[in-house]
């Protein structure tokens, strides 16, 4: 039996396009991802000014309310972590509209991941930093991240749309899958083939063209949303809706399986710790990849948890300068600015900014010491402080636009009017033993307790590195000529997945992208270090970049708080190849 499962959603703002084009598909589920961090932290800023709010409105007013008389004719069952921080109230605001149209669907509600209500019990120090346990009175959101039993118990006992708080990404296609397979707690390899397809299912388009490296000749406006077409053994076929516009092969499976993940070898969830480092993505043609060879590792004691605090404030103001000697025109009002604004803190006793960051769009300051072209005529630079006070981010507003008849000539203000200092708000990563979490499934009126499983350890083999090449490499290509390469974040923290076009490159890429050479590439955005990791049947490569992002998500004071734009500055990163490949690349 195969089970088609379709994913409707990436992140909270996805197209409402997604669930009218799958439900042209015959498909027993429709899963939807919808947390980050990030997420959380709005959300839970949201239900504390309204008790009733905490959840993503848009999956109920925009993906389900216009489609659910298709979705009760078609029998497709719906899952979605859209609960955020209020879950019920998700559900309840979903069973009315449900009603409303007449309707017969049963929604189940899966709860525990919120902390909240024992800060106490759970206080520890940072998984990562050791950095103690912050000040409960500034925490916004503390939420672990539960697996997917809870989900495909909610199934089992007849659920028709089954709503989570916080859950893993990959939970809500794994959930659908232990339900119709059976699938037990110490069916590790099974596990984490099940997680993978829920980790190629979680972003929706981006497996499907969007994000791709080679970028060119599809249509993005038309682009298709994923399904996953999965057995009982684990296996399972990447595909997307028929007739729609984008691709899904091996390269952009491919990139999607490198996003966002640390040590392939154990990428820790849950209900199991995946070994990703042998998976095989064989390219079937029209849109078809299979996907096979995920192993598990474990089952972890605890769970991850994810806490959101308020560390202060901060303010970022964008201005345009224009005309010639634009980049040294933007040193002297920035330098003005800042020394102005440093006099008047001086003064008024409120101490220094803890943090000044200035980029400039149009100069090439992402790429460092690398850039090509930072001598532009048009500049879109950012001022961005951090300070334990708002009056503080107010006077460097002030200060600054005070200098705008004292300026060089060629400065314009902003657009769309001044911003605003913003509080920060910091990801706080804890672990929590799984036994001082109470997991519960709630139908109707009644609900009940979910046990997890936890605690054992597989002693798996790490693949070596590749061996060197065959051929002298005497020749330099770019990066991108010889792999796809996506990035994304996690924390702090960000990685770069490198997949070579072709298996006979990866040993060149080895040999010339080393951590040091990323680390160079970087320089400009202090790295503490740079992991590296290799994975032979898809002759990739995952870099993990530590403490790179400013702090992360809403904590950073960067353009790309998220990585996000990191692969696209390594693809320029020469790489020295034999005459023979450079000849075929170039």
């Amino acid at each position: 039996m195969t089970i088609r499962i379709g994913g409707a959603s990436g992140f909270w703002g996805d197209s409402d396009i997604a669930v009218p084009q799958l439900l042209t598909e015959d498909l027993h589920y429709i899963v939807f991802d919808y947390l980050a961090e990030i997420t959380m932290s709005i959300m839970a800023r949201q239900r504390e000014a309204n008790p009733d709010l905490g959840y993503a409105r848009d999956f109920v007013s925009a993906a389900m309310a216009p489609n659910l008389e298709a979705i009760a004719t078609k029998g497709v069952k719906i899952i979605s972590n859209a609960g955020g921080t209020n879950p019920q109230g998700c559900a309840e605001a979903l069973r009315q509209v449900i009603a409303d149209k007449g309707l017969s669907l049963t929604v189940a509600v899966v709860t525990g991941d919120d902390l909240m209500p024992q800060l106490e019990q759970i206080k520890t120090t940072e998984m990562f930093t050791d950095a103690p346990f912050p000040d409960a009175a500034s925490i916004a959101s503390a939420n672990a991240y539960l697996g997917a039993f809870p989900i495909a118990k909610a199934l089992s006992g007849g659920a028709d749309i089954v709503i989570t708080g916080r859950c893993v990404d990959s939970a809500v296609t794994l959930g659908a899958l232990i339900h119709e397979f059976g699938w037990q707690p110490d069916d590790l390899d099974l596990l984490a083939q099940g997680s993978l397809a829920g980790h190629i299912n979680e972003c929706g388009t981006q497996v499907t063209g969007g994000n791709f490296t080679d970028w060119r000749d599809q249509s993005f406006a038309d682009m298709g949303y994923p399904i996953m077409e999965c057995q009982s053994d684990g296996s399972f076929i990447a595909t997307k809706v028929s007739n729609t516009a984008g691709q899904v092969t091996r390269a952009t499976v491919g990139e999607q399986l490198l996003y966002e993940i640390g040590d392939p070898g154990a990428y820790y969830l849950p209900d199991v710790v995946c070994d990703f480092t042998n998976v095989e993505l064989e390219d079937l043609g029209n849109d078809r990849v299979r996907i096979t060879g995920a192993r598990g590792a474990g089952v972890p004691t605890h769970y991850k948890a994810s806490i959101t605090y308020q560390d202060g404030y901060k303010l970022s103001a964008l201005f345009f300068m224009i005309g010639e000697d634009a980049r040294e025109k933007v040193d002297v009002f920035v330098e003005a600015a800042l020394e102005r604004t440093n006099r008047k803190l001086a003064k008024t006793n409120l101490g220094p900014f803890t943090e000044v960051h200035t980029e400039i769009m149009g100069g090439e300051s992402h790429y460092g010491d690398f850039a090509q072209t930072p001598d532009s005529r048009e500049l879109t630079f950012k001022i961005a402080v951090k300070h334990p006070d708002a009056k503080a981010c107010h006077y460097l507003l002030k200060e600054a636009t005070g200098l705008a008849l004292s300026a060089p000539p060629g400065l314009a203000l902003y657009t769309g009017g001044r911003p605003k200092p913003q509080q920060v708000t910091r990801l706080f990563n804890a672990l929590v033993d799984k036994s001082k979490v109470n997991v519960e499934v709630s139908l109707g009126d009644e609900s009940q307790s979910v046990a997890v499983a936890t605690g054992s350890t597989l002693a798996l083999a790490k693949p070596s590195a590749p061996t060197a090449p065959e051929a002298p490499a005497t020749v330099e290509v770019p990066l991108h000529r010889l792999a796809y390469i996506r990035s994304g974040d996690k924390g702090d923290k960000s990685n770069i997945g490198v997949l070579a076009r072709d298996p006979a490159y990866l040993p060149y890429i080895w040999a010339s992208l080393t951590p040091d050479v990323v680390t160079a590439r970087f320089t400009h955005f202090e790295p503490s270090s740079v992991e590296r990791f290799y994975l032979p049947n898809m002759a990739a490569i995952n870099y993990l970049l530590h403490d790179i992002l400013g702090g992360g998500g809403m904590a950073s004071l960067r353009n790309d708080s998220q990585g996000k734009a990191y692969g696209q500055i390594l693809a320029a990163t020469p790489i020295a190849v034999s005459p023979k490949i450079a000849e075929s690349v170039l």
